[in-house]
């Protein structure tokens, strides 16, 4: 299933202005820096925390910062793309597509243990009852998937059911939730037989007194995945990319209000701070890419 050609970032929250407005040569694009965010969980639980998080780095970056959460993964890329954002955190797959055609360059990511970059990993669960028992008895059956342009959510678990000898379009009956958080929820009520669920969601699930390991059986699990990439548009003036890239790379997240912390904490980032992070870390997503023979232009 492709993704819909519309792909116009939303400002949920286009009022929100932050750091300090300094003069048009030291901030670019009139002063304003904007900062895109993927729909990685639910609007609701996202833009209290990213709002916080947009005025910290605007204080430190010393200009006004301007929150976009878009609307779906590749929305994200097509603004930036367009010119509409100069920094974003995008998903590995994400990345690897918005490195390609927007010319996105990793510089940060979250921190895990010993201060070196997170991880995470993908993860294939059914429910006690479904009538699965492994991998093979997914097969024919209705199967969650995230979003189409999604690592964990649909790039990992499509690797892993082709490995296993399941076509990961035509073997399941694949439905595209729209996010980590909606596919989690057609699990735990039993909407769909198996799906996606990564360890990022399990750890939110957790937090919010949502999950039950009883209630899931893991039937497949993907090796480490580096985390979610703070990128910036690589045609920004030198200088400041770099001041940027310093920023971003070095932001301590025990300075946001408790709630944030307790949102932006999980296993894979148990550190909260940020690191440096480089392009090459997502090799192993392009291999997969290649491996899967997927086009990422027509996802």
């Amino acid at each position: 299933m492709k993704l819909s050609k519309v792909f116009t970032a939303v400002a949920l929250s286009a009022s929100l202005f932050y750091g300090a407005a300094h003069a048009a040569g030291a901030c670019p694009n009139d002063g304003v820096v904007r900062f895109g965010v993927e729909p990685y969980e639910s609007a609701q639980r996202m833009l209290p925390v990213y709002t916080d998080l947009a005025k910290m780095i605007g204080d430190k970056l010393g200009c006004t910062v301007q929150l976009y959460v878009a609307t779906s993964y590749n929305a994200e890329i097509e603004a930036m793309r367009n010119d509409k954002l100069e920094f974003g955190q995008f998903g590995p797959l994400g990345y690897v597509l918005a490195h390609q055609v927007a010319h996105a360059e990793a510089v940060a990511t979250f921190a895990g243990e010993h201060g070196k970059p997170a991880t995470y990993y993908a993860s294939i669960v059914t429910w006690p009852g479904s009538g699965i028992k492994t991998l093979a008895d997914t097969n024919g059956r209705s199967f969650a998937y995230a979003d189409p342009a999604s690592t964990s959510g649909h790039l990992f678990p499509a690797y892993g059911l082709s490995k296993n000898g399941i076509d990961p379009d035509k073997g399941i009956k694949a439905i595209y939730a729209g996010s980590h958080t909606a596919s989690f929820e057609a699990l735990r009520n039993h909407k769909v037989d198996a799906g996606e669920l990564n360890s990022e969601e399990i750890a939110s699930a957790k937090l919010h007194n949502e999950y039950d390991p009883a209630a899931y059986v893991t039937l497949w699990q993907s090796e480490p995945i580096p985390l979610d990439p703070l990128a910036v548009r690589g045609d920004l003036p030198e200088d400041f990319k770099a001041r940027l890239a310093s920023v971003l790379s070095s932001l301590d997240l025990h300075q946001l209000p408790e709630a944030d912390q307790k949102f932006l904490a999980s296993n894979e980032n148990p550190e909260l701070r940020t690191v440096p992070q480089t392009d090459a870390a997502y090799n192993q997503i392009r291999d997969l890419v290649s491996t899967l023979h997927i086009d990422l232009a027509k996802l």
